[in-house]
């Protein structure tokens, strides 16, 4: 407390934090590529663990690559409460999305050192090793740390030009030699950037994640006959995308009976032969669908395939419906929650009770300790892209929240 007001983050140290990191592969359209075990992802880990140690923080490195900053509390014997999210990006990606979670972390440890915090436990600012999978495997070392994955066969996995995750941590001097399989931290906070436009959208600058949606994902395959497209008749075809796109309508109106609705997205279509003058022989089209619920999410499911069988059989094609992936749905902790709801009332941001619609590490963290997330606004809900933008008073305002959660929790 200074002067008897809670203790704030610092707007613009937080923006120039984010804005020098943002430098590290930078875009010409404005964001940022930044692969993880890439010489570029080497330089952002480079630079803050230097930012890290100025911080009085000590640094480690575990086996997956994760980087742990401890900021020291009263009590050495206690375990740490952690906070953090990711420093890789997408080939075309933007400025905020995972590194805020870790500069936010960080920004936080520079604001107690201003004030002359105090805290019980130690508090740990965490870097996990390729969020995005976009070269390997998205969270697979959070999840070796929380015992979803083996480490050996997280190492082994390889990237599209056959090399290792062992190898390319090697290769970046970030093959580190703590245990990859860590002891359960006191609890886990992670703050994000919404990726969705709902806070924006209703003036809120705090989002308190009440869990992860679970997510199925399909690949659909519609078969039917190629044939000439000027001398075959229309009641005589048996055309595959024709087929396709009923299905992809009847699959959009089953988000629609449900309240709320889950998200159901068709995003690849591959059609056989792909030729202008004939018909269609084959489509093949993916299935993302996400809800809160997983029972919710299993009546999806099946109200999908049975639209999709139907049309199938009044149009005289076959069809294959193949489960790809599944990822159950994640509720975080009720007093991780209640903490980051009663902190933003505090401190009198603005705020509401919100779902992730993506993965985030914190998912893999709530299967080994007490979790929680937040999230602040993002322009327009635009994500995964080089237009990706938030505002710094809200960026702060979402540090801030996750400074005074981490220190209630870490007292």
């Amino acid at each position: 407390m200074t002067g008897g007001e809670p203790i704030r983050a610092d707007k613009n140290r937080l923006w120039a934090s984010i804005m020098e990191m943002g430098r590290i592969g930078a875009t010409p359209g404005g964001g940022v590529g930044r692969i993880a075990l890439t010489e570029l992802d080497k330089q952002a880990r480079d630079l803050f663990v230097t930012w890290c140690e100025d911080s009085g923080c000590t640094v480690r490195v575990d086996g997956m690559g994760n980087i742990f900053a401890r900021r020291a509390g009263s009590d050495a014997t206690l375990a740490p409460v952690m906070t953090g999210s990711h420093l890789d990006t997408q080939p075309l990606g933007g400025k905020f999305d995972g590194i805020y979670g870790v500069l936010a972390g960080l920004e936080a440890v520079r604001t107690m050192n201003d004030a002359g915090v105090t805290t019980r436990a130690p508090i740990d600012v965490v870097v996990w090793t390729d969020e995005e999978g976009v070269r390997f495997s998205g969270m697979l070392a959070s999840g070796v740390f929380s015992s979803v994955y083996a480490l050996e066969d997280a190492l082994a996995r390889t990237d599209p030009d056959g090399v290792t995750m062992a190898a390319a941590l090697q290769a970046i001097g970030y093959a580190g030699s703590e245990p990859a399989v860590g002891d359960p931290p006191r609890a886990f906070f992670e703050a994000h950037i919404e990726q969705g436009p709902i806070l924006e959208a209703e003036g809120k600058t705090v989002g308190v994640v009440m869990g992860a949606q679970g997510q199925r994902c399909f690949q659909v395959t519609v078969t039917g006959e190629e044939g000439h497209a000027g001398t075959l008749p229309m009641t005589l075809r048996r055309d595959a995308l024709l087929g396709a796109a009923r299905m992809l309508d009847a699959v959009n109106a089953v988000a629609f009976a449900h309240e709320p609705h889950p998200v159901i997205t068709v995003g690849s279509i591959n059609v056989r032969p792909n030729s202008p003058n004939t018909i269609p022989g084959q489509t093949q089209f993916s299935i993302d669908s996400r809800h809160p619920d997983d029972t919710v999410l299993a009546t999806v499911e099946k109200q999908m395939r049975d639209a999709c069988n139907a049309i199938a059989a009044r149009s005289s094609l076959e069809i294959a419906f193949e489960l790809v992936s599944e990822r159950t749905s994640v509720a975080f902790d009720e007093g991780c929650v209640r903490s980051i709801r009663e902190t933003a009332e505090r401190l009198s941001i603005p705020h509401r009770d919100i779902y992730s619609g993506a993965g985030h590490d914190a998912c893999n963290l709530a299967l080994a300790a007490p979790t929680g997330m937040l999230f602040v606004p993002c322009e327009r809900g635009i994500s995964h892209n080089e237009q990706e933008n938030a505002k710094a008073e809200d960026l702060a305002d979402g540090c801030s929240v996750l400074m005074h959660v981490l220190m209630e929790t870490a007292s």
